[in-house]
């Protein structure tokens, strides 16, 4: 910890105002309460996700309610389009110190042994290379301005599969060990890499599994919690992460699961 932070009351370690916010997939669910969250400790937030509409529509909610966004649409599937992302963010305000990596995608839900190898190359394109391109791209806008922090959203699924779910599995265990060694290679220039691994949240993206009563009972069943997640819950520990209230972290990878990695 710097002595400027150590100097610092722990309220005012949170607070962001000042800071530039790159989140994908943030036209809904998980990613848009992240970049709320951001906002609301006052980060200037760039809404991404892959239509200009629905990241304007963000953008301007989040205008009116008195937080400084923009929406810049990209599909992190196309390097153009990360490319511009970064270029115009830049344009607007000057670089980037926060990086959230939230879009995804699973176009499957079954056994590995009945998906094909395209749909393993589109899981892994989007939940792992693309944020390894993003991250290479910013790393040196990060790295000129003193450091910043990346926070990759996988899941608990990397960390313990769950039946239907093994591709997307094997993406997010990817993306948890990238984090590591994002974190272990970029610390000497400032910049944290952590991870947020949820467990099953109320999203468009998890509905296959929250609309199926017999399913979501048996996991609620299975949780300490008792429940599935909000959207909400999991914009907290992204404002941690964000913040220099965990200046010390680095490399770890969080859980927000409601105790689905300590069931039996």
């Amino acid at each position: 910890m710097s002595n400027e932070t150590k100097s610092k009351k722990l309220n005012q370690q949170f607070d962001l105002t000042g800071k530039v916010a790159i989140i994908t997939g943030a036209s809904k669910g998980i990613g848009e309460r992240m970049a709320k969250g951001l906002a609301e400790f006052g980060a200037k937030v760039i809404i991404s996700s892959r239509k200009q509409e629905a990241v304007d529509i963000v953008a301007g909610v989040f205008k009116e309610e008195g937080y400084e966004a923009s929406g810049i649409a990209c599909h992190v599937g196309d390097d153009d389009q990360l490319k511009n992302l970064i270029d115009k963010t830049v344009e607007l305000y000057g670089g980037v110190d926060i990086l959230i990596n939230n879009a995804a995608t699973n176009p499957t839900f079954g056994p590995i042994s009945e998906t094909d190898a395209d749909v393993f190359d589109k899981i892994m394109d989007i939940n792992v290379k693309a944020p390894f391109k993003l991250c290479n791209m910013i790393y040196p806008i990060m790295k000129s301005r003193g450091g910043g922090s990346i926070i990759n959203i996988a899941s608990v699924e990397g960390m313990r599969p769950s039946f239907g779910l093994g591709l997307y599995s094997v993406s997010k265990a990817a993306l948890i060990m990238l984090t590591k060694n994002q974190a272990k290679e970029w610390g000497q220039d400032g910049i944290r890499v952590n991870a947020i691994c949820p467990g099953l949240v109320k999203t468009k993206f998890s509905s296959a599994i929250w609309q199926n009563d017999h399913i979501l009972n048996q996991v609620e069943k299975h949780l300490p919690a008792g429940r599935m997640a909000m959207p909400d819950e999991m914009a907290g520990l992204a404002v941690f992460l964000a913040s220099e209230a965990s200046s010390y972290c680095t490399g770890s990878v969080f859980t927000a699961d409601g105790g689905h990695m300590i069931a039996g």
